[in-house]
């Protein structure tokens, strides 16, 4: 399938220092930020406080949002966490927890405390008042837990659970993020060159990087929530900008296959506007459901889209100007690709040699 067909190859090449003298002063940037301003880490890596709340009706996640606001704690996620009926509630750690945080039990106070007071402003907004109850636990055991009562007797929410997420927990998992990142990278790498040549494979690794430095640069200059879920999302685009890189490299090796006569520029202006419906395919879909997840997903999708969506925008750039022309740079020719004796010569006039995906 394809949209169009281009009959004449694009010198893409012609331009790739220019366009490449582009992409470092951007990735320079994206460096420079990161340098001097950092990363805005979520609570899953600097610590923070979880709290599990249930609705007796489906809740309402911009009046929740908005009661824990008027608190004052800093970045506060909220979102849907199982049914409808369930919220969960990510406090980030403030000055007093963090100085409590050298005992746990002290820590497990000041957790308390900052539950009590979110909670306290979750019932205030579903108009009712703060109090405790005796239930008895599925184990039969007696205990007591915060209640929030109207007037008439009923309880809007519950609060089901309290948990603590000390500042070791999160540097533990900024720890295993990197190494997530590191081991992706080292696999893309020995991917490329046993399925290519290991000038692809140098290649292909400095546009993936390219693209990881540029949304880590995005976020760090406009000081995004950098979460878990951005995390998956930057992993996620490792593979997918990799997967770009792989049809172009492919497509290279075929037409060193087809065109002996050709210059390796030729060969991979060739290959990359033949390339060109599919790219559109392909990355106009992926974009469109990223765009609708932008969109429609609200504040919990949001910065994972996001993340997304630069990824997708960059990760087209630099697998057909950024890893193609470092190839070619690298001096990449038939002879890499290609035994000797194999292939047979193509006329490039002939017409149904044109450029087809």
């Amino acid at each position: 399938m394809e949209f169009f067909r281009i009959r004449r190859d694009i010198p893409f090449m012609r331009h790739a220092l220019v366009l490449n003298v582009i992409s470092f002063v951007t990735f320079a940037l994206a460096v420079f930020f990161l340098a001097t301003r950092g990363l805005h880490l979520s609570i899953e890596f600097t610590g923070g406080t979880l709290m599990e709340v249930e609705y007796a009706q489906p809740a309402d996640i911009a009046r929740t949002r908005t009661a824990v606001d008027t608190l004052n704690l800093g970045e506060v996620q909220v979102q849907n966490f199982g049914t409808s009926r369930d919220v969960l509630i990510r406090l980030p750690v403030r000055a007093q927890a963090q100085a409590a945080a050298q005992g746990q039990a002290a820590a497990d106070g000041k957790s308390a405390d900052l539950a009590t007071q979110a909670f306290a402003a979750l019932c205030v907004a579903e108009q009712g008042q703060t109090g405790t109850r005796q239930y008895t636990t599925p184990q039969g055991e007696q205990t007591s837990r915060a209640s929030c009562t109207r007037a008439d007797g009923s309880e809007p929410l519950v609060l089901k659970r309290t948990e603590f997420v000390g500042p070791s927990v999160g540097a533990e998992l900024a720890r295993d993020g990197a190494l997530a990142l590191a081991v992706t990278v080292l696999g893309i790498m020995i991917y490329l060159a046993f399925r290519f040549e290991w000038k692809f494979s140098v290649a292909g690794i400095v546009a993936n990087l390219h693209d990881v430095v540029i949304i880590l640069g995005f976020f760090a200059f406009f000081q995004w929530e950098f979460s878990l879920a951005v995390l998956a999302a930057v992993l996620a685009v490792l593979g997918y900008s990799v997967n770009e890189s792989v049809v172009i490299f492919d497509r290279v090796r075929e037409t060193f296959r087809k065109f002996r006569k050709l210059t390796t520029p030729q060969v991979i202006d060739h290959a990359i506007t033949s390339t060109i419906s599919r790219t559109v395919i392909t990355h106009g879909s992926t974009q469109m459901m990223v765009l609708s997840m932008l969109i429609f997903g609200g504040p919990t999708l949001h910065y994972f889209a996001v993340a997304l969506t630069i990824g997708i925008l960059f990760g087209i750039y630099s697998s057909v100007f950024v890893a193609a022309a470092i190839a070619m740079w690298l001096g990449v020719k038939r002879e890499d690709l290609v035994p000797a004796g194999a292939g047979r010569e193509r006329d490039p006039s002939d017409p149904n040699a044109g450029a087809v995906v």
